[in-house]
């Protein structure tokens, strides 16, 4: 058939149901025509087939009309079909048209029927149905069909279902426990449609095993480490890649290693002593991983905690109670964990204290031929014997270069042989007997028997109206009896009353309580007797001299001191010299004197309260117990003008802090005029600025700088100033303590906490204490606002007299009386201000009334700083 009569009979059968459309006709001359209207309505309209009726027209042409008719068309939704598998899915079936039936096929042509539970088919209305596959499996894949069916007609369309495996990880356990040292295969199965690439990450870095060959990815996925270590341990990746899908699923995996145990014998021999109550102590210390459990054995018999053992809770202590020789031996420490087992053996030894079985006391007398001492110990091992005497150990051997003193040892006995018997030997020995494992020690005494002797000074010094004591020491043994004489008769006697004698057992005292005329001076006779023998020995009574001068050796004048350098006296008269006296005097005046107390380091003396360029005189002499001796020669010396004051002499202490250090002065010669203040500097001596200088009052005798770097070298200066100017400084250098290391404590509150916590409460302190006053007095920070800012009068204040005598410290200024330095020298020279002189110490500045003070403009009003007398004085109180 031609295309164009194709073409009408399609248009004619697609509008033959509709009567209405017969009125629409189109004339077609030419072919072309009817293609582009077959075109039109195929795109527009999507017609199936046309049917031509032909019509015989009035005007003779020949005219189509055209009849429209339904097709049925079926399309399917989604067009493309993909399940994971195990998952569920449907598909729409839409029909255009009036279709009687429509009906689902399977893969292999089966009409699916609706009561099947796996794949469900359902009619939704008249131009859908539904497809449902519920839990896909591989069977369910393939084309599956949708037909419509209505009378003379039918249409279908198909859609492909395809069923894919998901990853899915079968085994992938986690954690994986190797034991070092082994070939690790880390386990990952994993299942997927189309198989799935294995990537293993450690650390999240891809293991390749081109870097490490100890890597490798086995055929079936899973990771093989040959000679796994304990470095290897941690948490991997097995990463699962579809590439065909992008899709992508890991598991991670934690690698235990576990670690043979090792094990550490604390001492691979333990001594123990087999005494009553003794225990020995065997240790192992074992590491391993995971903790190995650890358990004792010995003779191979598994040791358990009871009365004769004790094994602590981690069971790496074994505590043997009442050690006896039997317990000696080998026991095994054993180590247990996932890993495996080790042991180790740790020996017993036991021992045998030493114990010192016999001695003996001896006794000798002084120049005997020998004495020998005898000590026996037993043990295990055989002890060795030591002798001690005081601090003096003996050895095997002679022990002296005279060959007095012997020492000789045969197995478990040792003598001690002294030869030529002194009494010096007389006394405790000690018998020592030591072994690897202890000592025992017991003293025997050797008495020696000698004669007395005397002993202590034999010359006495005194004076006319001092009682006098000699001492009569004796050493015997037996005790001595001691008896005193002179001129061959025993003291006391009628004829002399004066004199007293007290003795005890090794000393006897005569003590002569007055002198009644120059015969007490002499010879006194001590007389010791034992049954050994006798001894006399003749003390001398002296009577005491008077000091010979002290030699001045220079004077060193000041303007209103004086030091004066000395040597001592060449002769003290026999008894210690307890003063010195210092004389001075202006030429041709009277001696002014003062005494100082002596003592062993004095040579040198200071004389204060001398008056500035004076000329003076200065002697010494020395006092004793039996009086003051002849003065010196006097030196002549001159004190210097009235100058600026000397240097202080400083000193630096730790303060209670590292970084503060308290320096502190000492006040030297203050140039004949009063010292005014002091002046402090100083600064790190790695800078050149120096801090802001400081001004002290002239009774300060100290400073504490804080706040200082620590480890830092300081260099302070410290200057006195009076009416003639400034010393020169005292300087001293010091460095500060290293910084401290402090370690944080969790539990309680910091510094700044506490310091908060102190300002807080000082605070709220001062506001209650404010608020007392302003009721109660009508004064205070409250009862100024009240009265300035507010204007208004305090609670119950008083009347207007009152109010108009306000102190002047309610205004905004003081009321204060300023003096210049010079108005106050001018008064000082009016008034007859004292210069010093011989009987005033280094001047001091006077007290004169009221309190100094330095106005310092705040931010609320005025503060004040005390400075120095002659600047500013409060006359308002």
């Amino acid at each position: 058939m031609p295309q164009q009569s194709r073409n009408t009979v399609f248009l004619a059968e697609f509008l033959a149901p509709f009567p209405l459309c017969w009125a629409l006709s189109i004339l077609f001359i030419e072919g072309f025509l009817w293609r582009l209207l077959y075109i039109w309505l195929e795109k527009a309209i999507g017609l199936c087939c046309v049917r031509v009726v032909p019509l015989a027209v009035p005007t003779g042409l020949t005219c189509v009309l055209f009849l429209f008719a339904a097709a049925l068309q079926v399309q399917i939704n989604p067009t493309q079909g993909e399940i994971s598998l195990g998952e569920s899915k449907f598909f729409v079936c839409e029909v255009v048209g009036d279709a009687k039936d429509i009906d689902w096929f399977n893969p292999q042509g089966e009409k699916i029927v609706p009561d099947n539970p796996n794949i469900f088919v359902v009619r939704n209305d008249e131009v859908t149905s539904t497809l449902t596959i519920y839990h896909a499996t591989m069977d369910n894949a393939g084309i599956y069909k949708c037909m419509a069916k209505a009378p003379g007609q039918e249409a279908e369309a198909t859609v492909q279902v395809k069923i894919f495996q998901k990853i899915t990880f079968k085994n992938a356990p986690s954690p994986q426990e190797f034991n070092e040292g082994d070939d690790a295969d880390l386990v990952c199965d994993v299942a997927s449609s189309p198989p799935a690439e294995i990537v293993w990450k450690y650390k999240f870095n891809v293991i390749k095993s081109a870097k490490d060959v100890r890597y490798r990815v086995l055929d079936n996925g899973h990771l093989l480490i040959r000679s796994i270590r304990k470095a290897d341990e941690g948490m991997y990746s097995c990463e699962a890649r579809v590439i065909a899908r992008g899709e992508l699923d890991f598991r991670p995996i934690k690698v235990v290693i576990n670690v043979l145990p090792t094990i550490r014998p604390r001492q691979s021999e333990v001594n123990a002593t087999a005494e009553e109550g003794s225990t020995a102590l065997l240790a192992c210390d074992a590491d391993g991983f995971p903790e190995p459990t650890v358990t004792w054995a010995h003779n191979n018999v598994l040791l358990v905690s009871g009365d004769k053992y004790s094994v602590n809770e981690d069971g790496s202590e074994l505590l043997v109670r009442d050690v006896k020789k039997v317990d000696e031996g080998e026991y095994t420490c054993i180590a247990r964990n996932k890993a495996g087992e080790t042991s180790q053996e740790v020996s017993l030894k036991v021992f045998v204290p030493p114990k010192i079985t016999f001695l003996n006391n001896q006794s000798a007398s002084e120049f005997d031929e020998q004495v020998t001492l005898t000590c026996e110990a037993s043990g295990d091992p055989t002890p060795s014997i030591l002798w001690s005497f005081d601090q003096r150990v003996f050895t095997e051997g002679e022990q002296s270069l005279d060959r007095n003193i012997v020492v000789r040892s045969h197995a478990r006995v040792s003598s001690l042989t002294l030869k030529n018997v002194q009494f010096t030997y007389a006394g405790q020995y000690l018998c020592t007997a030591s072994n690897s494992i202890g000592e025992d020690s017991q003293s025997m005494s050797l008495e020696v028997r000698y004669a007395p002797k005397i002993l202590g000074q034999v010359t006495v010094f005194t004076w006319e109206g001092n009682p006098a004591n000699i001492s009569c020491e004796v050493e015997a043994h037996p005790s001595a009896d001691m008896l005193w004489f002179r001129d061959g008769f025993q003291l006391p006697n009628a004829n002399s009353s004066n004199i007293k004698i007290y003795s005890t057992p090794s000393v006897s005292y005569l003590e002569v309580l007055s002198f009644d005329s120059q015969n007490d001076f002499g010879s006194y006779n001590c007389t010791a007797t034992n049954s050994m023998g006798s001894e006399y020995k003749e003390f001398l009574l002296i009577q005491a001299e008077v000091p010979s001068s002290p030699e001045i050796q220079q004077v060193e004048s000041f303007s209103s001191t004086a030091v004066v350098e000395f040597d001592e006296p060449d002769s003290s008269g026999g008894v210690n010299i307890l003063k010195y006296r210092v004389q001075w005097r202006l030429p041709g005046s009277p001696w002014n004197a003062r005494e100082y107390d002596a003592s062993d380091d004095l040579t040198k003396i200071t004389i204060t309260g001398l008056k500035p360029e004076t000329s003076y005189e200065v002697r010494m002499s020395a006092i004793n117990g039996k009086g003051e001796g002849e003065s010196s020669a006097p030196m002549s010396f001159k004190t210097e003008p009235v100058r600026e004051p000397a240097a202080p002499k400083l000193e630096v202490k730790v303060h209670n802090k590292g970084n503060a250090l308290k320096v502190n002065w000492f006040k030297q010669d203050d140039g004949g005029s009063p010292i005014k203040h002091y002046l402090v500097r100083y600064k790190a001596k790695h800078t050149s600025d120096w801090k802001p200088e400081i001004r002290l009052p002239h009774g300060s005798e100290y400073v504490v700088l804080s706040g200082l770097e620590y480890n830092t070298e300081y260099e302070v200066h410290v200057v006195a100033e009076n009416q003639q100017g400034k010393s020169l400084p005292g300087v001293l250098s010091f460095r500060t303590a290293s910084e401290p290391t402090t370690v944080p404590n969790g539990t309680g509150m910091g510094t700044g906490a506490i310091v908060g916590i102190l300002i807080v409460v000082f605070f709220l302190l001062l506001v209650g204490v404010d608020v007392t006053c302003y009721f109660l007095n009508k004064c205070g920070v409250l009862m100024c606002l009240a009265i300035n800012i507010c204007g208004k009068r305090g609670p119950g204040a008083k009347g207007k007299d009152i109010e108009e005598g306000k102190a002047a410290f309610t205004k905004d200024e003081p009321i204060v009386e300023v003096r210049t330095e010079e108005e106050n020298i001018s008064s000082q020279e009016g008034g007859g201000a004292t210069e010093p002189n011989e009987t005033t110490p280094l001047t001091e500045p006077e007290n004169k009334p009221g309190l100094a003070l330095e106005q310092t403009k705040c931010a609320s009003g005025l503060s004040w700083t005390p400075m120095d007398q002659s600047r500013t004085h409060v006359n308002a109180s």
